[in-house]
This record gives C-alpha cells, sequence and structure tokens, in this order.
C-alpha cells in the first residue's frame, strides 16, 4: 500500500494499483463487498474470454480502485451517500434537485 497524500483522513492508505492490494484492501475497510468484487471479477474475466480484449480486466481494477478510495475515505463515502439519497428523493430527470445530485455523484466517482 502507497502513502501518498489525501485530502481527509483515511481509514487505511491508498492501495497499489493491482487486484491483490485491492482486495486486501477491500477486506479491511468494507468485507462486506468482498463477494461483490469476486462476482464483478468473474464477469469481467468471463467478458474478456469472449471477446478477447483485456480492457474488461482493466475496467474491473479502475472500478474497485475507486470503490476502495470512497471505501476508505469518510469524507467522500459521506458525500456518496449524501447525493445518492439527494437523488433517490427526486421525482426523474425534470426535478430541479436531479442535476445537483447527479454532478456531485460524478465529482465523487470520477476521482
Amino acid at each position: 500500500m502507497t502513502t501518498q497524500p489525501d485530502h481527509g483522513a483515511a481509514l487505511i492508505p491508498r492501495p497499489e494499483r493491482a487486484p491483490d492490494a485491492v482486495r486486501v484492501a477491500l477486506a479491511r475497510i468494507a468485507p462486506h463487498r468482498l463477494a461483490e468484487l469476486e462476482q464483478h471479477k468473474e464477469n469481467a474475466l468471463a467478458a474478456a474470454i469472449r471477446s478477447g480484449k483485456v480492457g474488461h480486466l482493466t475496467h474491473w481494477l479502475d472500478w474497485w480502485m475507486r470503490e476502495v478510495e470512497i471505501e476508505r475515505r469518510p469524507d467522500l463515502f459521506t458525500r456518496r451517500n449524501d447525493a445518492l439519497a439527494a437523488l433517490h428523493r427526486t421525482t426523474g430527470k425534470d426535478d430541479p434537485a436531479f442535476r445537483p445530485a447527479m454532478d456531485e455523484l460524478a465529482a465523487i466517482e470520477v476521482r
């Protein structure tokens, strides 16, 4: 795991960009999500085999690096949950609160 600077108190250091490091980090901060990680990995592997493209595996690793980043940082975790709650309170895309909630969610998940 690396000790790169963060913008808030992190529960654990940021892991290296490697499948095993991501799995270990997730086990420490959100063990309830390990089955989700494994299922997503199996789906990515199957898609990579079907298509002959490793991009599915790269996407899987990128996805879980982002998820670990959010899970390990309480500030991001809270912001994402608040944005999701705001989004679920909207009545649809025409609701004035929809766009701000989506923008906040995108700002968090693009990291």
